[in-house]
C-alpha cells in the first residue's frame, strides 16, 4: 500500500500591514512629515526640559542682567542664548519649559473635548428624535458664539487660572467633536453590519460602542489634532489676556503678556514666544492634513 505525502504550503500575503499602509500615505505628504518631526522635537523638547535647559527658568539673575538681547546682538551675555526677560530670567529656558505647558494643554484639552463630544454624538446620532434635536440645538448656540469670547466668559465665571482655562477651552470645542460623530453614526447605524449586529441581539451599547464608533474614527483622529493646535492657541490667547495660566509659570501666552510692554524697545522677548506657538500649531496643523490624507478613503488605490 502506497502512501502519498501531503505537503503544506503556507502562502505569505502581499498585503501590506495596517501601519505600513497608514504611513505609506500619510508620507506622500512631504509637509505632514516636517510637520511631525518638528513635533517630535517639541516633544523631546518637553520630556526632557530639565535635561536640556540650560538654566532654571524662575530664577532671575539680577537687575543688570534685566532685558539682555540674544547673544548674537551688540550688549548680550553668552550664557543667554535668546537673552533674558524683563525680570533677569533666562528666556531659551522659559521657552523649553514653556513647551510642557502647551503640549499638556493641547493633550488635556482635546482628550475632554473628544471623549465627552464623542459621547454625546454617539447619543444623539444613534436616538435621533427629540434627543438629537436637544442636543444638536445646544451645539449650534454653542457655536454661534465667538470662541474666544466664550471662552473668556467662562473663564471669568470659573475664575482665572491654567486649569479653569483647559475647562473654558474643551468645552468651546467639543460642538465639534459632537457634530462630527453625530454625521459619522447616522452615515453608519443603517448600513447592512449595523442591521446583522441588531439581529443577532445586539444591544444599544454594544452597537454604538462596539460596532459603530470604530468605523468612525478616521475623521475623529483628524478632528482630534486640530483640537489639540486650537487648544494651544487659545490657550495662548487667554494667557495672553490674563485669564489663562498666571505668572511666572513659563507658558508661552503668558510670556507675551508679560513682553508687550516692551515690544518696540526688547522686540525679541514677544518675538520668540511667537514664533513657538507660531511654529508648533503649524507643524500639529500639518500633521492633521497628513493624518486627513491617510484616512480618506477616497485618496487611497487598491
Amino acid at each position: 500500500m502506497s502512501t502519498v505525502s501531503v505537503k503544506t504550503v503556507s502562502v505569505k500575503s502581499d498585503r501590506p500591514s495596517a501601519l505600513a499602509e497608514f504611513w505609506y500615505y500619510f508620507s506622500r505628504n512631504k509637509g505632514a512629515v516636517i510637520g511631525l518631526a518638528i513635533f517630535l522635537f517639541v516633544l523631546f523638547l518637553a520630556i526632557f526640559a530639565g535635561l536640556v535647559a540650560p538654566h532654571n527658568p524662575d530664577i532671575a539673575y539680577g537687575s543688570d542682567m534685566q532685558r539682555l538681547p540674544p547673544a548674537w546682538a551688540e550688549g548680550s551675555n553668552s550664557s543667554f542664548l535668546l537673552g533674558t526677560d524683563a525680570n533677569g530670567r533666562d528666556l531659551l529656558s522659559r521657552l523649553i519649559y514653556g513647551t510642557r505647558f502647551s503640549l499638556f494643554i493641547g493633550l488635556v484639552v482635546a482628550s475632554l473635548s473628544a471623549i465627552v463630544g464623542i459621547l454625546i454624538g454617539l447619543v444623539a446620532g444613534y436616538a435621533r428624535g427629540s434627543i438629537d434635536t436637544i442636543i444638536m440645538r445646544v451645539m449650534d448656540i454653542i457655536l454661534a458664539v465667538p470662541s474666544l469670547l466664550l471662552a473668556l466668559v467662562l473663564v471669568a465665571i470659573l475664575g482665572p487660572g491654567l486649569i479653569n482655562a483647559m475647562i473654558a477651552i474643551s468645552i468651546v470645542n467639543q460642538p465639534h467633536f459632537v457634530r462630527l460623530t453625530r454625521a459619522s453614526v447616522m452615515a453608519e447605524r443603517d448600513k447592512e453590519y449595523v442591521i446583522a449586529s441588531r439581529v443577532a441581539g445586539a444591544g444599544p451599547l454594544r452597537l454604538m460602542f462596539k460596532t459603530i464608533l470604530p468605523n468612525c474614527l478616521g475623521p475623529l483622529i483628524v478632528q482630534a489634532t486640530l483640537a489639540f493646535s486650537a487648544a494651544i492657541l487659545e490657550a495662548a490667547a487667554l494667557g495672553f489676556l490674563g485669564q489663562g495660566a498666571q505668572p511666572p509659570t513659563p507658558e508661552w501666552g503668558t510670556m507675551l503678556a508679560d513682553s508687550r510692554e516692551f515690544f518696540q524697545s526688547n522686540p525679541w522677548l514677544v518675538t520668540f514666544p511667537g514664533l513657538c506657538i507660531l511654529i508648533t500649531v503649524l507643524a500639529i496643523n500639518l500633521m492633521g492634513d497628513g493624518l486627513r490624507d491617510a484616512f480618506d478613503p477616497k485618496l487611497k488605490r487598491s
